[in-house]
């Protein structure tokens, strides 16, 4: 086994919704190595997501190895590595050969549409929020569960009979790279199976869910030493941080005390508040998740808001309009006008999460006229992000009685200036993109290496953390507001466009 003490690096393994990275991390955080590959997006039909599990870790060993091979590194050069995940992504798989029993429902299918009206009627949408902080949607694991032992023929035999493993992602990279069935208190929040108080799973949850516990893995802290990796490139590392990829993100932009805020703009956005060890039930749409916790600490809690397409949204105009043939093209469409030319684009693709949990949204344009061009539709799409991030702020500031007075930023869609610029104008308030734009990579190597004494403490990662640029807003009060009830007359329009 490496000796933490010694060795120079820590690594962390990214298994994010398009893609799996593996980064490797010197002590004050840079990039010393990555390696980066997509998996298949699979859609049997519409609303529903797929990946295929055995792709995912064929794609997270052929990283691992790629980004050690490049700067010919060792297991001995590596203190610990982390995993991060997108979340609710749901897996179940044989105990003994490690088959997965169908494809993973990924935290955007919506195939459990059918399943939130029948919970409903016994407490309405919100009767697990108390426990859970979570509303009924099809975004989280629960429903994603039952679908797979009812609908796939022998799922449910085989469950009851424990020869079923579930997990989210990060639980089955574990279990193939250690034998280890476990998950961190932030993925487990995600499932809706979880108490938030106990931290454990709850058996009137899994009784309502019909879910037997026996599939279940292991709750466990988010930085700790689970166990030593058993393949080849990181043989004997130990793994000893997780987190889901926007918890790690919170970690990875030093967001340790209550008050502190960062938002993510990846394939979805997600702005998470840290709360403290305080759970705060939100009244405004927002979601009550578990921020994280460090080995032998309370855990600490957040709020958040969750958008389920703001990145998306840039590959849909690229692969099913054909707009711009790469996503970083959008920029430069964009600023070929000065404004969105009246034109509005909520991406309800998948519903509408924060604040608005509408299941039964759809995506629409409003606001064309024969003026409209592809530009203002580029910039529309720029600008829905914002918008959807002015939203949470809005809803968070409410619940928390925090004011932010600035918005950490990351994500790849962070290097997007005209988009940096009009989210500080619609926020009216400070954006900030930090040094180290990679934080959700960061966060995990940075809960291994807590665990690990490869860092002292919080204070240590504190100091690394330094800003790369802040956008202040430029834009008068009036227009902001002005383009602001624009946008909320648009997205009503999206309201219960499929019928019940």
């Amino acid at each position: 086994m490496p000796d933490p003490s010694k060795a120079e690096f820590i690594g962390a393994i990214d298994q994010g919704t398009t893609s799996t990275r593996f980064l490797i991390f010197d002590r004050a955080g840079r990039i010393v190595a990555s390696a980066q590959k997509e998996h298949e997006q699979i859609f049997p039909q519409a609303g529903w997501v797929e990946h295929n599990p055995e792709e995912i870790w064929q794609r997270t060993q052929e990283v691992i190895a790629e980004a050690m091979a490049q700067r010919s590194l060792r297991p001995a050069d590596l203190a610990a590595i982390g995993i991060t995940n997108q979340r609710e992504t749901t897996l179940l798989w044989n105990r003994t050969t490690g088959k997965p029993v169908a494809n993973a429902l990924v935290w955007q299918d919506t195939r459990v549409a059918d399943y939130i009206a029948e919970y409903s009627r016994d407490g309405g949408p919100d009767r697990f929020r108390a426990k859970t902080g979570l509303p009924l949607a099809t975004y989280f694991s629960a429903l994603k569960v039952r679908w797979i032992l009812e609908t796939i023929p022998g799922a449910r035999k085989q469950a009851e009979a424990g020869d079923l493993l579930f997990g989210t992602v990060d639980t089955f990279l574990l279990w193939h790279l250690t034998g280890l069935h476990l998950t961190d208190c932030t993925n487990a929040s995600r499932t809706q199976l979880m108490d938030l108080k106990t931290l454990d799973w709850d058996d009137s949850l899994l009784a309502a869910f019909g879910i037997p516990r026996a599939v279940l893995p292991q709750i466990r802290s988010s930085s700790e030493v689970y166990g030593n990796a058993n393949l080849a490139a990181i043989r004997g590392v130990p793994v000893a941080g997780i987190l889901g990829d926007q918890q790690a993100a919170l970690v990875g932009q030093t967001c340790f005390s209550p008050g502190e805020a960062k938002n993510t703009y990846g394939t979805g956005c997600f702005l998470l508040m840290n709360t403290g060890t305080e759970i705060v039930h939100s009244r405004h749409g927002l979601l009550t998740t578990v921020a994280f916790q460090l080995q032998g600490q309370p855990a600490h809690y957040a709020l958040e808001g969750s958008v389920a397409i703001t990145g998306a949204l840039v590959q849909w105009l690229r692969d099913n309009l054909g707009l711009i043939s790469k996503s970083s093209e959008i920029e430069t469409l964009a600023a070929q006008v000065t404004d969105n030319g009246g034109v509005y684009f909520v991406p309800a693709f998948s519903g509408l999460y924060a604040p608005y949990w509408k299941h039964n949204a759809r995506g629409v344009i409003a606001g064309l006229t024969r003026y409209s061009n592809k530009s203002h539709i580029a910039r529309a799409v720029l600008e829905a992000a914002a918008f959807q991030t002015r939203e949470v702020v809005d809803a968070m500031e409410k619940d928390s009685g925090v004011p932010l007075t600035v918005l950490r930023t990351d994500g790849g869609m962070v290097e997007n200036e005209l988009l940096m610029q009009f989210q500080a104008d619609i926020l009216g308030r400070g954006v900030v993109r930090p040094a180290v734009k990679e934080t959700t990579a960061l966060g995990a190597a940075y809960a291994a290496g807590l665990a690990t004494g490869f860092y002292a403490n919080t204070d240590d990662l504190r100091a690394q953390w330094s800003v790369d640029r802040t956008w202040e807003p430029q834009m008068e009060a009036a227009q902001r507001e002005k383009m602001y009830g624009f946008w909320k007359k648009a997205v009503t329009r999206t309201f219960d466009w499929l019928e019940e």
